[in-house]
């Protein structure tokens, strides 16, 4: 069974539709990338798959759940969002990281939110946050930064910002883990440290899905490629396909700027 059903998706901001009747799905353990020119589409599509945005059509479904049916009320308040969002975690291009809390704090602060709503908290309160301190450190320790616990965002590179950034999605150990363009805002010397780290996730079959501009990358690690061009999906299957030999003449012609020299 799919981990991952999307279907009939659509999106219209001021007047102009960014997405259009967009269906997919995935597996658990998958990874697919989302690849496609900037204004296509793809960053506004995860954000609806995570609920910061919703979509104005269409349904949602996680392990055969429906969290999100367009045309259903009741899956529509925002604390029946709120609750959904848990089952992804999305790593952003420019990290989003708490200036004013350690590495450490900010892979934790999710987590605590979370538990003070619990009704035993009050009860449990020490037991909780040790198990949440523990379960960040040993995802810093994963992410190679297991030295960089105490340090501030200002005190860590772009890299080992989104190190850490990836270890707080990861935090509430999300079905889905997303990124969107998780290399953009790093330097070039920066961005390999971060791909080892996505590659490593895909190797233990962590199920994700990466808007991303490195068609290398996308070609050797992803199980399955969405090619997006103006709001609509124009070509979708295994990298092999899509990236390799693409059937439709827009992916050719997005592909071809990647190839050339």
């Amino acid at each position: 069974m799919a981990i991952l059903e999307a279907e009939h998706i659509q999106k219209t901001f001021g007047g102009v539709q960014v997405l259009k009747d967009i269906s997919f799905s995935m597996e658990k353990g998958q990874t697919l990338s989302i690849i496609g020119s900037s204004g296509s589409g793809k960053t506004t599509l995860l954000r609806c798959l995570n609920f910061l945005e919703r979509p104005d059509t269409g349904m949602i479904r996680v392990n055969g759940e429906t969290l999100f049916d367009a045309g259903d009320p009741d899956t529509t308040t925002e604390r029946e969002i709120r609750k959904k969002r848990l089952h992804f975690g999305l790593v952003f291009q420019s990290f989003n990281l708490f200036p004013q809390y350690t590495a450490l704090q900010n892979v934790m602060l999710a987590g605590q939110l979370l538990a003070k709503e619990a009704e035993d908290y009050k009860v449990r309160k020490r037991e909780i946050n040790l198990a949440i301190e523990e379960h960040a450190r040993e995802l810093l320790t994963q992410m190679g930064l297991g030295d960089r616990m105490g340090n501030y965002p200002h005190q860590l590179s772009g890299g080992q910002c989104q190190r850490v950034a990836i270890a707080r999605a990861l935090a509430l150990t999300p079905d889905i883990l997303c990124f969107d363009e998780p290399t953009s805002a790093l330097d070039p010397e920066l961005t390999g440290e971060v791909l080892r780290v996505i590659r490593e996730l895909a190797d233990k079959e962590t199920t994700m899905i990466i808007v991303t501009h490195e068609m290398a990358f996308a070609r050797d690690v992803a199980d399955r490629v969405i090619f997006m061009d103006d709001g609509y999906i124009v070509e979708q299957g295994p990298p092999a396909e899509v990236i390799e030999n693409p059937k439709e003449e827009r992916t050719r012609q997005f592909l071809s700027r990647y190839t050339q020299g």
